[in-house]
C-alpha cells in the first residue's frame, strides 16, 4: 500500500490542456506506460499516456529530464527493465514526470522546440504489447460469476465448487498468445460434442465469448522456493491493464474434464496497451466483499485491498454502432490481487518480471451487470439485442471492446480500451484431408 502524495492531489493541472478536461482518460494524476512506435520512427520506445498525447520518454531521459540512475531505461521496446528497476524506482519516474507535467513548470510547458520532439499525438502513434510476458495465470474470483456458471451446468444451491470459498482459483494459460489491443482475433476450431453425440467433431468455435477482466504484471518477482506474503504482495505489482479472455465455450466445454481449459483459452488474451500503476489507483480503494468462512492465515489481509474500477463492454456487429452490454465495477471481486499472487507463490513457485495475471470473469451482482456474453445470454437460452441484429455468441466481424476507469473529483484515472474484432475459422480442410 502507498501513502497518498502530491501526485494524487486532485486539483492539480497539466500544462496540456487535453489532459484536463473531466473525461479524459488520462490525466496528470494517471500517467500510464506503455511501448510505442510512430509510422515515421518505427523504432519502438516507452512512452507515458498524457491527454491526447505521448510523452516519449526516451527523449526526456536522453536530454537528461528523466534520470533513475541507469542507462537506456525508455529506450526499450518493452516495459521489463524499467519494471525490473522496483517500486523505489517507479515512484520516482511518476514523480518526475508529474513534476515536468505540471502547469507551473516551465520546463517543457515553454519550450516549444523539446515539446515538439517530447509529445506524439496518440492519433498517429502505433501501440504494441507493453511488456515481454514470460508466463499467464487467469484465475477465477468473481463470486458472481461463479455463482452464475455453477448454477448454468450446476446445481443452483451448490453452485460453488467446495474450494472456491477457500482459495483463489486459477490455471496456467499460454503466454505466447496474449496479443495488444487492436490485434484481429481468428476464430478457433477445435473438437466439439454434443450430448446425444457418440463421439465428438472437429470445426469452427461456434460459442466465442469474450471475458470482461483485469490483469496485474509482475514487476518484482519472488525466487523459486520463496513465498510472496499476503500483505507484501502489491510491493511486487507494477501496474493493471484491461483483459478480454476470449473463450470457446464449446470447445471448453468438452475438453476441460479432468484438467481445466485448454485448446478453448489458448487462441488469444488481448490486453490494453496503457499500463496503470498501482500508484496511480491509490485513491480508489475500497474494502472488498466480506470473505466466509475466514481464510486461512496465509491469505489474510489488512487494509483496504479492493479498488473501485468501474467497467464496461460494448459490442459492434459490422457496419452498426457499438452497443453497451454490461457495466460493472472490479470492487466486486471476492479475491484480492495480493491474495492472488500470495496464493500462486504460496507453494515456491516463483514469478518474473512481466509475468501476467488475470483476475478472471469480472461479474456483478445484477443482470446488466454480467461479464460474458455465456452469462449474459443464459448459454445462448436469452438472445441479446445490438444495434445490427440479435447475438447469442460472437459472430464473425463482430468488434468487442472493455473500457475500463477509475473517478475522481474533477477527474478519471483510465485505462482506456482494449479491443479485438473476430476473423472467420480457417477452413478446416487445411488440417488434412480426413477431416
Amino acid at each position: 500500500m502507498t501513502k497518498l502524495n502530491a501526485t494524487h492531489d486532485p486539483k492539480q493541472r497539466s500544462w496540456l490542456e487535453s489532459a484536463n478536461a473531466p473525461d479524459c482518460d488520462f490525466p496528470i494524476q494517471n500517467l500510464p506506460f506503455g511501448v510505442f512506435s510512430t509510422p515515421t520512427d518505427p523504432v519502438r520506445r516507452v512512452g507515458v499516456a498524457i491527454g491526447d498525447q505521448i510523452l516519449d520518454l526516451s527523449v526526456l531521459e536522453a536530454s537528461g529530464l528523466l534520470s533513475l540512475g541507469h542507462a537506456q531505461v525508455f529506450a526499450q521496446p518493452r516495459l521489463n527493465t524499467f519494471m525490473a528497476l522496483g517500486k523505489n524506482s517507479w515512484h520516482q519516474a511518476r514523480a518526475q514526470l508529474f513534476a515536468l507535467l505540471s502547469a507551473e513548470t516551465a520546463t517543457l510547458r515553454d519550450d516549444l522546440a523539446l515539446r515538439q520532439r517530447v509529445l506524439v499525438a496518440q492519433a498517429d502513434a502505433i501501440l504494441h504489447l507493453p511488456v515481454e510476458v514470460p508466463g499467464y495465470t487467469d484465475f477465477y474470483s468473481s463470486r458472481e460469476h461463479a455463482t452464475n456458471v455453477g448454477s448454468m451446468f450446476r446445481d443452483p444451491k451448490n453452485a460453488l465448487m467446495p474450494n472456491w470459498l477457500e482459495l483463489p482459483v486459477g490455471y496456467n494459460g499460454r503466454a505466447s498468445s496474449v496479443v495488444v489491443s487492436g490485434t484481429p482475433v481468428r476464430r478457433p476450431s477445435g473438437q466439439l460434442k454434443a450430448p446425444d453425440q457418440a463421439r465428438p467433431t472437429f470445426g469452427a468455435c461456434r460459442k466465442l465469448d469474450i471475458e470482461l477482466e483485469t490483469g496485474f504484471l509482475i514487476g518484482e518477482g519472488n525466487a523459486l522456493g520463496e513465498p510472496i506474503a499476503v500483505d507484501r504482495a502489491e510491493d511486487h505489482i507494477f501496474g493493471m491493464v484491461l483483459l478480454n479472455d476470449w473463450s470457446a465455450r464449446d470447445i471448453q466445454q468438452w475438453e476441460y474434464v479432468p484438467l481445466g481449459p485448454f485448446n478453448a483459452k489458448t487462441f488469444a488474451t488481448s490486453i490494453s496497451p496503457w499500463v496503470v500503476t498501482m500508484e496511480a489507483l491509490e485513491p480508489f480503494r475500497v474494502q472488498q466483499p466480506a470473505q466466509e468462512p475466514e481464510p486461512l492465515p496465509y491469505l489474510r489481509q489488512t487494509g483496504a485491498a479492493g479498488f473501485d474500477i468501474s467497467l464496461e463492454v460494448r459490442m459492434q456487429a459490422p457496419g452498426a454502432q457499438p452497443s453497451v452490454i454490461s457495466r460493472t465495477s472490479f470492487k466486486h471481486m471476492y479475491w484480492s490481487m495480493a491474495q492472488q499472487l500470495a496464493h500462486h507463490t504460496v507453494s515456491g513457485c516463483n514469478t518474473r518480471v512481466g509475468d501476467l495475471m488475470g483476475s478472471g470473469t469480472i461479474s456483478g451482482p445484477t443482470p446488466d451487470s454480467c461479464g460474458s456474453l455465456l452469462e449474459i445470454t443464459w448459454n445462448g437460452q436469452n438472445p441479446l439485442s445490438i444495434d445490427g441484429g440479435k447475438r447469442t455468441f460472437i459472430e464473425d466481424g463482430d468488434t468487442l471492446t472493455l473500457a475500463g476507469w477509475c473517478q475522481g473529483d474533477g477527474y478519471r484515472v483510465g485505462f482506456g480500451t482494449v479491443t479485438g474484432t473476430i476473423e472467420p475459422a480457417l477452413d478446416a480442410t487445411r488440417f488434412g484431408a480426413a477431416l
